[in-house]
C-alpha cells in the first residue's frame, strides 16, 4: 500500500499515485483529494522506499508506522506535533522505536514521520503490512 503513496518535495502532504503518463505522474492529494500532474523534474519518493536509521541497520518506514499504530492503538498521535518541543518528540520516538539512531534521525524527520502517520490514519490508509511481492518471496 505504501508504494502508491508518494511524497513530493516542495508540496505539502502526501499523494496517492493514480496513473502514469509518458513524462509525468497523475497524483491525488490525501489532504484535499485534488488531482494534479507531477513532472519529471519533481523529486518524488514512494513511502515504500523510505527507511529510518537504527543503531543496527535501517528499518522500513512501514514497520515504524506499524509500531506507532500499535503504540497508539490505531488512533492518531495524541500530541500537537507542530508545537511539541524537541525533548518530547525524542522521548516519544524512543518509546516507539528504542533503537533509532539518535545522531542521524533529526527532529524534523520525526515531525514529518508523525505528521505522515496522522494523515495516513485519518484518510484510512492504515495498512502497513508487507507488500504481496515481499510476502511471497519470504515464504
Amino acid at each position: 500500500m505504501l508504494r502508491k503513496i508518494l511524497s513530493i518535495a516542495g508540496k505539502p502532504g502526501l499523494y496517492k499515485l493514480i496513473s502514469q503518463g509518458k513524462n509525468m505522474l497523475i497524483v491525488e492529494s490525501l489532504l484535499d483529494g485534488r488531482r494534479m500532474p507531477s513532472h519529471n523534474q519533481d523529486k518524488v519518493v514512494s513511502l515504500g522506499e523510505i527507511a529510518i536509521y537504527t543503531e543496527e541497520d535501517e528499518k522500513p518506514l512501514r514497520e515504524v508506522l506499524a509500531l506507532i499504530k500499535e503504540h497508539e492503538n490505531g488512533a492518531c498521535v495524541s500530541f500537537d506535533i507542530k508545537n511539541c518541543d524537541e525533548a518530547s518528540l525524542r522521548d516519544y520516538m524512543e518509546s516507539v522505536l528504542p533503537i533509532y539512531d539518535k545522531d542521524r534521525v533529526r527532529v524534523s524527520d520525526m515531525r514529518k514521520l508523525f505528521t505522515w502517520y496522522n494523515l495516513l490514519i485519518s484518510t484510512g490508509n492504515d495498512d502497513f503490512s508487507a507488500p504481496e511481492e515481499e510476502k511471497t518471496e519470504q515464504e
